[in-house]
């Protein structure tokens, strides 16, 4: 099937925005890219690196006449954003997003756009699981959802059409798409993402409260291990301080679980029990190994 959106609004220039119109450019899939920003320098740049086409600061200039606008602010500004953008959408007009919380941003964003004086209006709410560590449309890349997955999460009142035309507009860069119940996706992506980037803040931070003397030797002696497992503490503050706002049952539901196995960790060190560490350690190696060799996702 033939895809071709004649206006793209991007609502928010980064990392995920920004690589979703560099792919559909290079594949020859979208006609004007029309960029709103609050950075005025963010637009210079992505016009300059052939991101988009035209920046605005103007929301109501950037959505007007649009195909599909793509929300990809931080979550906690996503149903904002489409109450500004609401009285300047033309009927038929697709919205969709890329929040990492999916449940209080469709419920907002759908009663939003059914409540809008020009009908219809469609949200279809989705969140592409690809990204890097450094945010921002400069390191916005073509390819970055090719061998990905994204995730719909349509409702009840989400329209049918609507659905496939954003599930084809994820399909055409190379991303997998998946359906799934607003509320589990959060629950998932409590374990899945959530949890393993409040982990990784939480030891950099650790660290870094350490007296001086040895602060300074543990940095200086900081190796692979450490690199690998802290890079995603280089994400954006303000992402992360948004999805704990947003999604704040399921991750504290994970968390919680997660400080449990860390005191029976704790116990087990404490008490010499060198079997049942062996037990703990051996169980999350076959474990890890095993979602490894059957996720082709997480290969290579």
């Amino acid at each position: 099937m033939a895809f071709f959106i004649k206006k793209l609004a991007l609502i928010g220039v980064g990392l995920i925005g920004g690589s979703l119109a560099l792919a559909l450019r290079e594949r020859r899939l979208v006609g004007a890219v029309v960029g709103c920003n609050r950075s005025r320098a963010a637009l210079v740049l992505a016009k300059s690196l052939g991101v988009i086409d035209e920046g605005t600061q103007e929301i109501a200039f950037a959505v007007r006449d649009a195909d599909l606008v793509l929300v990809a602010t931080p979550v906690r500004a996503i149903a904002p954003m489409v109450g500004d953008m609401a009285p300047f959408l033309a009927p038929g007009t697709i919205v969709t997003d890329v929040g990492s919380v999916k449940q209080s941003v469709v419920q907002a964003c759908e009663a939003t756009l059914a409540a809008a004086s020009v009908q219809p209006l469609h949200f279809v709410g989705g969140h592409p699981i690809a990204g890097r560590e450094h945010a921002g449309v400069g390191n916005a890349a073509a390819d970055l959802f090719e061998n990905s997955r994204t995730i719909l999460t349509p409702t009840a009142q989400t329209d049918r059409t609507a659905l496939a035309t954003v599930r084809h507009l994820w399909e055409a860069v190379g991303s997998q798409v998946e359906t799934m119940e607003v509320g589990h996706h959060d629950q998932v992506l409590a374990a899945t993402s959530h949890l393993p980037h409040l982990m990784a803040y939480s030891v950099v931070n650790t660290l870094s409260d350490l007296e001086d003397h040895i602060r300074a030797e543990v940095f200086r002696y900081a190796a692979g291990g450490f690199r690998d497992f802290t890079r995603i503490a280089s994400s954006d503050p303000t992402m992360w301080r948004d999805i704990c706002l947003e999604n704040p049952e399921a991750i504290l539901a994970i968390l919680t679980r997660f400080r449990k196995d860390l005191d029976r960790l704790m116990e087990q060190i404490q008490s010499g029990n060198g079997d049942a560490l062996y037990g703990i350690f051996s169980r999350s190696k076959t474990t890890r190994d095993r979602i490894l060799a059957d996720n082709p996702f997480l290969q290579g």
